[in-house]
């Protein structure tokens, strides 16, 4: 049986770094912020958002991600709302995406909120990526045009790091990347995975 190994970790504590380099020795990941906007370019999806939350959000058809955003971290009951769309769409997809990579022995499901979607409750093996609060808030400025209340908004709507850590078997303190990738080395050698370094 394969097993899950669940990544997770606040916006902007580089859990994304930290899963592509455990995809350089051959375990496969699954990034679920990623697939889900995929998925949400599907006629289906959009169909659900538009119903729920207007055709305001959209600009020549296209789903303005930064409005949202705006509307959703502002109402938890509308950010419920609209992972009650997306969540049961990424939910199947990655349960196909599983059957295809069954041969491995361990794979990656990384989600920001693993813990809030309750999908931590799948995995068999837990890992939190953690950094302070203020280098987590200078990565997402430098990476994504927004704001730092939007960011700080996002943060509230998410678990704090000691509530993740209390229910994580592994936690990786992503300051430096270097010494992070060591702590991941250190999560291979204790979970007896081939170091295939690609």
């Amino acid at each position: 049986m394969t097993k899950i190994i669940g990544l997770t970790g606040g916006i902007g504590s580089g859990k994304t770094t930290i899963a592509k380099y455990f995809k350089s020795f051959g375990i496969p990941v699954y990034i679920a912020d990623d697939e889900a906007r995929e998925i949400m370019q599907s006629p289906e999806i959009i169909n659900a958002i538009k119903n729920t939350f207007g055709e305001d959000i959209f600009e020549n058809r296209i789903l303005n991600r930064e409005k949202l955003a705006k509307i959703v971290f502002n109402d938890p009951e509308k950010l419920k709302k609209l992972n009650s769309i997306v969540h049961p769409a990424v939910k199947k997809h990655f349960e196909l995406w599983l059957i295809e990579n069954k041969t491995f022995p361990y794979i990656i499901y990384e989600a920001a909120i693993l813990f809030e979607s309750g999908r931590y409750k799948d995995c068999d093996i837990i890992v939190t990526v953690t950094a302070p609060i203020e280098t987590r808030l200078q990565r997402v400025l430098e990476r994504d045009k927004t704001t730092r209340e939007l960011v700080l908004k996002k943060m509230e709507a998410q678990w704090s790091d000691e509530k993740r850590i209390a229910k994580s078997d592994f936690v990786i303190e992503n300051i430096a990347l270097d010494a992070a990738k060591r702590e991941v080395d250190e999560i291979l050698k204790i979970l007896k995975i081939k170091q295939k370094h690609t």
